[in-house]
């Protein structure tokens, strides 16, 4: 079984020093969550994750959850472990006070999404499906809708869901078969089958709140035509007590390759009852704020099962001993591999990959709280506009360096990372799913160069590198900073130069430009990782003074990150302006 301990020196390091958005630090409802709060936070969080959750990975993995008699079950000890899950109030953490939340910001709930992904996987699908349903029917639901159904989402006793695929369409959506027929009272009968249902059927709360993509009869075909419902597993009455059960049953789970303790289901729909969300064919919009924090959420699945990868592989190099390094420390037999050059950078890239991601995805939270709660609009929308734009390579990126590290971490352990033993080889697997739901990271990729490069107020992409401009030339000026922010600036000028050949494409040749989506992300998500690193320099060389061991361990780290990993943006480039000829012309017998 794996180990785990949560990372939370760094992310308080994060939360203290890098919290440095003037525009999230102007909000008001944001000034009593300070370091102390913040940090009692995650020591608390920390305990349940590494005490009580951990254990919870490999059990579900070796008993998965199952279908019996129509009824979806999870693995051993899932139902005591959410019990107290919620009795704690973890699922309220970044809910509003209104529906009885904690009204935690993205900078420290961010954290906890980490550590649930570290921890379990599978048992956190059971508890983010609902707080994706809680963001969208706060942004999109009748107040009559918010008070009847959010409070019990927010104490975990209800649970939620988002069903979008069908048997016909994953990311074509506008293919969708479910039909929605208005009934005299206003509500809606939903009847058709959807797929691939993360935590679509479980044991483990009173009711379950699907939220339901369906067209209405009559109504334009395609994406235009589709609206959203909310249709809950057992009717709620007026006074919010569970009433009969709807028309909602679970065909089937899934038999998945990982995350085999979290239900995947068919979920088959007879005329259940069903209340739209939002206005009428426009359910797509609404329900892209639930899968647009779901993708970064994601992201950061990447990442936390990235940092247990890391944490086994490096406690895994202090052990084994195995043959003598060029610089042989035992004189008498076989050296620890650490001291063996190739693991060592192996372990250096999981770890310059894994807290360039940490602090992007804090940045990102922080943009993110800017772009729901500040006052000035242009201020708000400049934050949604970056959001919008990182959010596809938050979720690409950290979930293929995801795989990369817990590949490299198998790497480490030999034949034993094949075995079942360890955990590690669980860790790939649950992991493999993080590039495809939610939106398939080339999807993404396309979804970043053809809708998010531009938008309707601005060119969002100069706007993001007029900001790391603006902080390498500061950086410039600090005698410790320059050569990193010199390197930075050199692949911030690939970055210009790749994103121009791509407008360019766009219009001259779009297949050109389609084949080179893959590689323009990754050269914006380098990019992005190592200006998160200059931050931490700048911040680095200032404090060194009062945490040596702490702030050299990041400086070298940084300088792993601008020697060994920023340079694969200039492969990305080349491979990506090569073009498509050759791929569109190949002959596939």
């Amino acid at each position: 079984m794996t180990t785990y301990s949560a990372p939370i020196d760094d992310m308080m390091f994060l939360f203290e020093k890098l919290r440095d958005n003037p525009h999230y630090n102007e909000l008001e409802k944001y000034k009593e969550v300070n370091s102390e709060l913040a940090k009692d936070i995650l020591e608390e969080a920390a305990k349940i994750n590494e005490n009580l959750l951990l254990p919870l990975a490999k059990i579900g993995d070796d008993t998965p959850a199952s279908f019996e008699n129509g009824v979806v079950r999870t693995p051993p000890g899932y139902k005591e472990a959410y019990k107290k899950f919620i009795e704690d109030g973890w699922t309220s953490l970044s809910c509003d006070p209104q529906y009885g939340g904690q009204g935690m910001p993205k900078t420290v709930s961010a954290f906890f999404d980490e550590m649930l992904s570290s921890s379990s996987l599978s048992f956190k699908l059971y508890s983010e499906l609902s707080i994706g349903a809680y963001n969208c029917i706060l942004h999109h639901g009748s107040d009559s809708i918010k008070k009847k159904f959010l409070p019990n989402i927010v104490k975990g006793i209800w649970s939620g869901t988002m069903c979008l695929t069908e048997p016909v369409c994953g990311t074509d959506l506008g293919l969708l078969k479910t039909k929605a027929l208005e009934q005299s009272d206003g509500t809606f009968k939903l009847s058709g089958q959807k797929i691939f249902i993360t935590s679509g059927d479980h044991d483990l709360t009173e009711n379950i709140i699907h939220l339901v993509l369906a067209r209405i009869p009559d109504e334009p075909s395609g994406t235009k035509g589709i609206s959203l419902f909310l249709v809950p597993k057992f009717q709620v009455k007026d006074d919010g007590s569970l009433g009969p059960r709807n028309g909602v049953s679970t065909g089937s789970i899934e038999s998945k390759m990982g995350i085999k303790g979290s239900a995947t289901c068919v979920l088959n729909f007879d005329e259940a009852i069903g209340y739209m969300i939002g206005p009428k064919n426009k359910g797509l919009s609404s329900m892209f704020t639930m899968m647009n924090l779901e993708r970064i959420v994601v992201g950061i699945q990447g990442l936390g099962i990235s940092e247990t990868a890391y944490q086994n592989a490096l406690s895994y190099s202090k052990e084994r001993k195995q043959g003598q390094s060029n610089n042989n420390k035992s004189k008498n037999g076989a050296d620890l591999i650490i001291q063996h050059a190739d693991i060592r950078r192996s372990l250096l890239s999981m770890k310059s990959i894994i807290e360039g991601e940490r602090a992007l995805s804090f940045w990102l939270a922080q943009q993110i709280e800017v772009s729901l709660h500040h006052n000035n609009q242009k201020i708000k929308q400049d934050a949604s506009d970056l959001v919008s734009l990182m959010t596809p390579v938050v979720k690409s990126l950290f979930t293929d360096m995801g795989m990369e590290i817990t590949s490299d971490a198998m790497q480490i352990f030999g034949g034993y990372g094949y075995t079942k033993d360890q955990g590690i080889e669980q860790l790939y697997r649950d992991n493999r799913i993080t590039p495809i739901y939610e939106g398939t990271n080339s999807v993404q990729a396309i979804d970043l160069v053809f809708r998010k490069l531009a938008n309707k107020n601005a060119k969002v992409i100069d706007q993001y590198i007029d900001l790391i401009s603006k902080d390498v030339e500061k950086s410039k000026k600090n005698t410790d900073t320059k050569i990193f922010a010199e390197i930075l600036n050199q692949y911030l000028e690939v970055l210009i130069n790749f994103t121009k050949w791509i407008e360019k494409s766009i219009k001259n040749s779009k297949d050109d430009a389609n084949a080179a989506c893959n590689d323009y992300l990754k050269v914006l998500g380098l990019v992005a990782l190592a200006y998160s690193w200059l931050k931490i320099l700048d911040v680095s060389y200032k404090e060194i003074k009062n945490n040596k061991f702490f702030f050299e361990d990041k400086i070298e780290t940084a300088k792993f990150y601008f020697d060994r990993i920023l340079p694969r943006a200039h492969y990305h480039y080349k491979s990506g302006i090569s073009g498509s000829k050759n791929i569109m012309n190949f002959k596939f017998n």
